[in-house]
């Protein structure tokens, strides 16, 4: 029963996880950094991706995943096809590592001793998916703040050039 409340949850996230990245008007913006942000969208995408596939997937699944976290926070400009790839696998890897799950080794302790407060499997994945929202929320902030809304006709993918209203009237 609480394996699906977990698979569930997580996919629902995954899946905004993708949503907030195709969200982007300009696919180069899920990079930019402008002011105090300190961590772009596709930034905090690769993280994610690295902390779901160390902790669930090597770590409850066996998937043989090897973190590189510098690599999470220092790689930049990976295509945005890559990363949706790379979500939806992260999708059904969760879902089936999670689903897969006994009640014993829900309520049991977490395999890995890293010394956090989350002793048991299912106090991890909820930790796991309260850090998965946050980060959520963080890259809904960065588009909306690197980005203007904008509404574009059904056939233009993106502006020739950011509407800047002050450059607009001369």
């Amino acid at each position: 029963m609480l394996q699906s409340f977990f698979a569930g949850h997580f996919e629902t996230a995954l899946i905004q996880l993708k949503n907030e990245m195709n969200s982007y008007t300009h696919k180069e913006n899920v990079w930019k950094l402008e002011g105090q942000i300190k961590n772009s969208g596709g930034t905090l995408c690769l993280h994610l991706l690295g902390n779901l596939n160390h902790f669930i997937g090597a770590v409850l699944g066996n998937s043989g995943y090897v973190r590189q976290r510098e690599h999470e926070f220092a790689d930049r400009n990976v295509p945005t096809g890559q990363l949706m790839k790379e979500i939806d696998e992260l999708i059904y890897r969760v879902k089936t590592i999670i689903s897969g799950l006994t009640d014993e080794q829900l309520n049991g302790p977490y395999p890995l001793n890293d010394g956090k407060m989350w002793k048991t499997t299912s106090d991890r994945l909820m930790q796991l998916l309260s850090h998965l929202n946050y980060h959520l929320g963080q890259i809904n902030y960065h588009r909306r703040m690197i980005e203007q809304p904008v509404s574009l006709p059904a056939d233009v993918e993106q502006l020739a050039q950011p509407n800047r209203s002050s450059e607009a009237v001369r």
